[in-house]
Formats: structure tokens, C-alpha cells, sequence
């Protein structure tokens, strides 16, 4: 009996200690596009242009609802926890997803996207865009150069639609 319970605990420790890193949590498809986090739907989502129109009239603190459509321009490397989507050639937003509750797949750059969620204006500062640029690889010296805090735009997703 005690050797059944050793064997019994042996494997248990076994199959809990192999737990894998979280992954991209692909739901279903909708008109060639993966759901990740909440469904949401392709449809009425605005251009990335039309996107930053809106963002414009935001001040630091604002927030709006808002869905729009971009191309993935970085991920984070380490779990997918965060992306930036251009809204124009010199314009991004950093996209977070809502109460942590799901990621990217790491191999998403490049790839066109529909996010739904809140988007706002805030003040970064220093310390994180500084973990933000070594979570994107960025070297020491690059990460030594960020000095001073950043006003962005910002989007909290609680749903993303991955072509």
C-alpha cells in the first residue's frame, strides 16, 4: 500500500512539475482570422489612420472605446504580453490585453490584426519603457538611452482578431 502511494505521488509531482509556459489563447475563426481573448467581430473596425484621429483628441487620462485594424509591428519576445501597432509611419499604440488575460503568439509580427477594447493617453514612465525595450531585445546601450518619460497612446484590448 505505501509503495502504490509512493508511486501514486511520484507522478503527480511529475506531470505537475511539467507545466508549460502559457500560450496564445486561439479560440476559434472567423473570416480567416483567429479569436484571441474575447470574441469579437470583424466588422465596423476603423483604419489604423482613423485610429489616430481619435487619439488626437484624447489628452492624458482620456479614454474612448474603439476597434480598429493594424499590422503587428513588435511583440514582446518573452510571452506575447504586449504588441505595437503602427497607426501611421511614425505613429504607434502599445496594445496590453485586459487583466493579463492572454498573450500573443510570439511569431505574430507582421501579421494584420483587429483589436477591440479602451484606448487612452498616458505618461510612461522611464522604468517601464525601459523594461519594455528589454523585453523587445533591445541592447544596454539602446536601454541606457531612455532617459525621459513618454507621453503614448495606449490601448487596453479585451479582444484580438489575428489574420
Amino acid at each position: 500500500m505505501k509503495l502504490l502511494f509512493k508511486i501514486t505521488m511520484i507522478f503527480a509531482l511529475v506531470f505537475t512539475a511539467c507545466k508549460t509556459e502559457k500560450k496564445a489563447d486561439i479560440k476559434s475563426t472567423e473570416n480567416d482570422y483567429e479569436f484571441i481573448g474575447n470574441q469579437i467581430s470583424v466588422g465596423e473596425a476603423l483604419t489604423a489612420e482613423k485610429m489616430l484621429e481619435k487619439f488626437n483628441t484624447l489628452k492624458v487620462g482620456d479614454t474612448i472605446n474603439a476597434k480598429f485594424a493594424s499590422t503587428i509591428k513588435e511583440v514582446c519576445t518573452k510571452k506575447g504580453c504586449w504588441m505595437k501597432l503602427p497607426l501611421n509611419g511614425e505613429t504607434e499604440t502599445m496594445v496590453k490585453f485586459k487583466d493579463y488575460g492572454f498573450f500573443m503568439p510570439l511569431d505574430s509580427q507582421g501579421k494584420e490584426v483587429i483589436v477591440d477594447g479602451i484606448a487612452f493617453v498616458k505618461e510612461t514612465p522611464v522604468e517601464e519603457l525601459r523594461h519594455y525595450a528589454e523585453d523587445a531585445g533591445k541592447s544596454k546601450e539602446e536601454i541606457a538611452k531612455i532617459t525621459e518619460p513618454k507621453v503614448e497612446f495606449a490601448f487596453e484590448a479585451n479582444g484580438v482578431l489575428l489574420k
